[in-house]
C-alpha cells in the first residue's frame, strides 16, 4: 500500500511557496539578458511571458484540483494523454528543474563569495536539503520569511529608483523586433514558473480542490505586479541599453539612482531570494521524482516516505546530491537556458492535458493559447538551449521505449 504525504498546507502557505519560487533570483538576474534581447520591448516581453504563464496557471489549477497528488504534470499527462506523455513531462521537469536548482545555488555563491561561488553553492544545497528533509511545513515557514524579506528589498529598490532625480520616462517600444521580443519573453518566463510548485505539492495541500485553484492565480498575480514595478523602476534610471549591459541590474539601478549604500542590501536580497527559490525548487523536483518512482520510471527506493517526517526523504537526498554535483561544475547561464526549454515543454504538456477537460475556467481556449505560447517561446530560446534540451528529451524518450519493450 502506497504511503501518502501529510496534508498540512493551506491557501496562504501554498501562495507563499509559489511566490518563493517566482519572486526569487530571477528578478535580480533575468531583466538584463531580457533587455539585451528585447531592447525597449522589455515590458512587452514581460506582458507576453505573463500571458503564457496565466494560461499555464489556469491549466495547472484545473488539473491539480482534479488530481491532487504529488507529481504535477507528470500525473496530469499520464491520466489525460497516456503514460508516455506523463513520463516525458516528468522527465523534462526533473532534468530542467534540477538544472534550475543548480542555477539558483550558483546565484547564491556569486553574490555571497564570488571567488568561491561553486563551493558556496554546494554548501547551500546541502543545508537546504536538510531543511526540506525535516518536513514541508518547516520549508513553508522558511519560505514565508524569505518572501517577506525579498519583497521588502524590492520595494526599497522601486522607491529609491522612482524617487530619484535620475529617474526619467521608461524606454518602451519594440526596437529589437519580433525575434528579440520572443527570446526575451522566453527568458522572463523562467521567473514566472514557480506556481507549478503549488501543483506538484498537491498531495500535501489541505482541501486541494478549493485551495489550489485559488492559490495558483493569486501567486501569479502578485508576482506579476512585483515584476512590473521593478522593471519600470529600473528602466527609469538605466534605460533599456543600460539595463541590457548591466551585470547586476538592481544593484546598478540603485547606484545610478544615487543610493550606493543600498547596494549591499540588494546583494543580500538577491542571495536570500535565490535561497528561497532553491527551497521551493527542491521541494517540487523531489515530489515529481517520488511520483515517477511510484510508477516504476525511476528506482523504487526513491518512492519511500519517512515514517516520522512524512516526506519523500530518499528522493530529496537524491535530488540534493545531483544538484550539488551540478552546482560544483555547471555554468550559470547555460543552466538557465537549458532549464527554460525543459520547463516550457513541461507546461506545453500541461496545457494539452487541460484541453481534454473541456469547458470550465477558460476551458479549451486558454489551454490552446498556453500550448501554442509554450512551444513558441521554447523554440525562440538561444539555439544552444534548444539543441541541448531537445537532445535530453530524446534521451528520455529512448529510455522509455527501451523499458517498455523489455516489459
Amino acid at each position: 500500500m502506497t504511503q501518502e504525504l501529510r496534508r498540512s498546507l493551506g491557501v496562504f502557505d501554498a501562495v507563499v511557496i509559489g511566490l518563493g519560487s517566482m519572486v526569487g533570483a530571477g528578478i535580480f538576474a533575468a531583466l538584463a539578458p531580457a533587455a539585451n534581447a528585447a531592447g525597449t520591448g522589455l515590458l512587452a516581453a514581460l506582458a507576453l511571458a505573463a500571458a503564457v504563464a496565466y494560461c499555464n496557471a489556469m491549466a495547472s489549477a484545473r488539473l491539480a484540483a482534479r488530481y491532487p497528488a504529488s507529481g504535477g504534470t507528470y500525473v496530469y499527462g499520464r491520466e489525460r494523454l497516456g503514460p508516455f506523455w506523463g513520463y516525458l513531462a516528468g522527465w523534462g521537469f526533473v532534468v530542467g528543474k534540477t538544472s534550475s536548482c543548480a542555477a539558483m545555488a550558483l546565484t547564491v555563491g556569486t553574490y555571497v563569495w564570488p571567488g568561491q561561488a561553486h563551493l558556496v553553492a554546494v554548501v547551500a544545497v546541502v543545508a537546504l536539503t536538510a531543511v526540506n528533509y525535516g518536513g514541508v511545513q518547516k520549508s513553508a515557514w522558511l519560505t514565508r520569511a524569505i518572501v517577506a524579506l525579498v519583497l521588502a528589498v524590492l520595494a526599497a529598490v522601486v522607491a529609491t529608483c522612482l524617487g530619484s532625480s535620475a529617474a526619467g520616462r521608461p524606454d518602451v517600444g519594440l526596437s529589437e523586433g519580433g525575434a528579440g521580443l520572443l527570446q526575451a519573453a522566453g527568458l522572463l518566463f523562467f521567473a514566472f514558473a514557480g506556481y507549478a510548485r503549488i501543483a506538484t505539492l498537491g498531495e500535501e495541500v489541505r482541501d486541494p480542490a478549493r485551495t489550489i485553484p485559488r492559490a495558483v492565480p493569486l501567486a501569479l498575480g502578485i508576482a506579476l505586479v512585483v515584476y512590473v514595478c521593478v522593471a519600470v523602476a529600473v528602466l527609469s534610471v538605466l534605460g533599456a541599453d543600460g539595463l541590457g549591459r548591466a551585470t547586476a541590474p538592481l544593484a546598478d539601478a540603485v547606484r545610478a539612482a544615487g543610493a550606493p549604500g543600498l547596494v549591499p542590501v540588494v546583494r543580500a536580497g538577491a542571495t536570500v531570494a535565490a535561497l528561497g527559490s532553491l527551497v521551493a525548487l527542491v521541494l517540487g523536483v523531489s515530489r515529481t521524482v517520488l511520483a515517477m518512482a511510484r510508477d516504476g520510471h525511476l528506482p523504487g527506493t526513491l518512492a519511500a516516505v519517512h515514517p516520522r517526517f512524512q516526506v519523500p526523504h530518499r528522493a530529496e537526498v537524491a535530488v540534493g546530491a545531483v544538484v550539488a554535483v551540478l552546482a560544483a561544475t555547471a555554468d550559470l547561464r547555460g543552466a538557465i537556458g537549458f532549464s527554460s526549454f525543459g520547463v516550457l515543454v513541461y507546461y506545453a504538456i500541461a496545457n494539452a492535458s487541460a484541453w481534454t477537460l473541456g469547458p470550465g475556467r477558460g476551458g479549451r481556449p486558454l489551454a490552446a493559447c498556453g500550448l501554442a505560447g509554450c512551444l513558441l517561446l521554447a523554440f525562440a530560446l538561444p539555439p544552444s538551449s534548444v539543441l541541448a534540451g531537445s537532445a535530453v528529451l530524446a534521451v528520455g524518450a529512448v529510455a522509455y521505449a527501451v523499458r517498455a519493450r523489455r516489459e
